[in-house]
C-alpha cells in the first residue's frame, strides 16, 4: 500500500518536529557560558549586575578600567590583581584573586576566559574593543604574554 504524500506528511511532520526539538540538546551550548561563569566566579564580589561594592570592590558596569586595559584582562582573570587601581575616578586597593588561586577556578580554559570576558565586555554599558568581541586566539596571546598557558 502506497501512502499519498499529503497523508505521509500528516504523521511524519510531528515526528520530525519532535526530533528537531531534541536536537539542540545534542550539542554543547556555549552561548550563555560567559554569563554562567560570571555568576560562578565573579558575581560574589563584583555583584550580579557588575555594580561592585562601594569603595572596596570596583564595578565592572560602565568601567573605564576595562576599556583601558583590554590587553591585560585575560591575565587579570587568570592571575588576579594586586595594588591600587582607579576605576571611574575612584581608587581601589584590594587584592583580587585570580582564577588560578583556587582549585575550582584552576581549570578555566582560554575559551572559557574568552566567553567570560566577552560577557563582561558586552553588558552593563561596556563595549567590546574596536575589533569586536575577543577571540580565543587573542586570549591565548594575552595569557602567553603574562606567562600562562
Amino acid at each position: 500500500m502506497l501512502l499519498r504524500p499529503h497523508l505521509a506528511l500528516r504523521w511524519l511532520a510531528p515526528i520530525l518536529a519532535a526530533g528537531l526539538a531534541l536536537l539542540p540538546g545534542c550539542f554543547t551550548n556555549k552561548q550563555h557560558q560567559g554569563e554562567r561563569l560570571y555568576g560562578q566566579h565573579c558575581a560574589g564580589c563584583h555583584g550580579e549586575q557588575g555594580q561592585g561594592l562601594g569603595t572596596l570592590i570596583p564595578p565592572l558596569a560602565g568601567s573605564d578600567y576595562l576599556a583601558g586595559h583590554r590587553e591585560q584582562l585575560g591575565c587579570i582573570i587568570r592571575q588576579g590583581l594586586r595594588g591600587p587601581i582607579v576605576v571611574n575616578g575612584v581608587r581601589y586597593n584590594q587584592q583580587m584573586l585570580g582564577v588560578q588561586d583556587t582549585a575550582t577556578h584552576r581549570h578555566l580554559s582560554p575559551a572559557q576566559i574568552t566567553n567570560l570576558l566577552n560577557y563582561i565586555e558586552s553588558h552593563w554599558g561596556n563595549r567590546p574593543g574596536p575589533a569586536g568581541p575577543r577571540t580565543i586566539a587573542e586570549t591565548e596571546t594575552q595569557l602567553h604574554a603574562c606567562g600562562e598557558r
